[in-house]
């Protein structure tokens, strides 16, 4: 790069003066770049995943695999409008992960007709929604009980003995009830933004009105609006613009269709039944989730009052409650590595501690430091969780 200075030389009579006129500095051979946009926490795309097809009763499982496959499974389910690229390549794909990766094989599931490229699932859909029309010839998508028996038959596949579960949202109900439908096979859960009751009145009115518009293969504002709210809530979607936009370009790439139906299927979940029993001894009589389970929020996340309803109906002594400070919706991808600590410390509670180096608390995420001396209990309101 050549410099050309025109700045004047101040003589030694001028060394009284207040100020010394400067002339303008000119820069040749400065060529000027485009700022790279900003995307998911890391490069999805840079990730070594064996994907295949599993077969199972409810169609197939597209499976993306990640590590040796001789280690513990974590297996993770995704959220509505999400596959498991855009839900959790980034954070696994995050720096602070890749020493507790080194320990474990990750299972990416997705549901029927929403990963990458899937082909429509209904494509004798009518414009309006309407399956009378087909005579017979539509798709019946597997409900929320059915995608968790696809799990079971995943885990069959492949010889898995336990898991750790790692779900988002609708992913995180669907390894909630197979947990409860097969406890012996889950080691732990790890469930962000879960819920245990059956859809509102609010949330009924808001997907049905989704499902109308997306069953006639539209992918309309409203729909897109809902989307980004679910994802990241109020105080995400006006702040952290660039994260926003690069979910608005993924919505783009969605098969409506194929979304109706995985949003009709969670619109029709029932009730979880989970009874929180404080007695030890019908504590094992009741229906409730028997292994240890972290459930896992963001403070400004529009799913918080659904996740504090959740923990007050989770048998104390297996659950940690946590939840992380200046965050929305969408902990994978707005604070990853308050999760990533919370996440080691937990793994670590459930004797992995072994196979990780040293822990050392970064300074972001200094408050989570007491997330291991207060695991052993469950809080039941939203103020005593252990925060990070």
């Amino acid at each position: 790069m050549e410099f050309t200075s025109l700045l004047q030389v101040p003589c030694p009579e001028d060394e009284g003066r207040t100020m010394e006129r400067l002339t303008d500095i000119e820069l040749s051979s400065v060529h000027a770049t485009k700022p790279k946009s900003a995307g998911l926490v890391n490069d999805a795309t840079s990730i070594v995943l064996q994907e295949e097809d599993v077969e199972t009763p409810c169609g197939n499982i597209r499976v993306a695999i990640q590590g040796d496959r001789a280690k513990p499974a974590i297996l993770t389910f995704h959220d509505i409008g999400l596959n498991h690229t855009t839900c959790f390549q980034g954070f696994f794909g995050f720096a602070d992960m890749q020493p507790i990766l080194r320990h474990f094989c990750v299972y990416h599931l997705n549901a029927p007709g929403q990963e990458e490229g899937a082909l429509q699932l209904r494509p004798e859909q009518d414009a309006l929604g309407n399956p009378e029309t087909l005579n017979g010839n539509s798709y019946s998508y597997p409900t929320m009980e059915q995608l968790a028996d696809a799990v079971h038959h995943v885990v069959e596949h492949y010889n898995l003995r336990r898991i750790i579960g790692f779900g988002v949202g609708t992913g995180a109900n669907i390894l909630v009830r197979y947990s409860l439908c097969h406890p012996s096979f889950v080691d732990s859960l790890v469930v962000i933004n879960p819920t245990c009751d059956a859809p509102g009145w609010i949330e009924w009115g808001y997907q049905k009105m989704n499902m109308w518009y997306l069953f006639s293969g539209q992918m309309t504002n409203f729909t897109e609006e809902y989307l980004l709210w679910h994802w990241f809530g109020k105080k995400t979607r006006w702040e952290n613009h660039d994260l926003v936009n690069v979910y608005k370009d993924c919505i783009k790439a969605i098969n409506p269709q194929n979304l109706a139906l995985f949003i009709e299927s969670y619109l029709r979940r029932t009730d979880l039944g989970l009874i929180r029993e404080l007695d030890n001894i019908r504590r094992n009589t009741v229906k409730n989730v028997k292994c240890r389970t972290m459930l896992l929020v963001g403070d400004d996340s529009p799913h918080l009052d659904e996740v504090v309803n959740m923990n007050g109906r989770m048998d104390p002594q297996e659950t940690d409650f946590v939840k992380i400070a200046d965050c929305g919706g969408m902990p994978l991808e707005e604070q990853p590595a308050k999760v990533c600590e919370a996440f080691r410390y937990f793994l670590q509670g459930m004797g992995y501690s072994s196979h990780f180096p040293a822990l050392i608390p970064s300074r972001s995420v200094s408050t989570c430091s007491d997330f291991s001396l207060a695991s052993t209990r469950s809080p039941t309101t939203e103020e005593d969780a252990v925060e990070c």
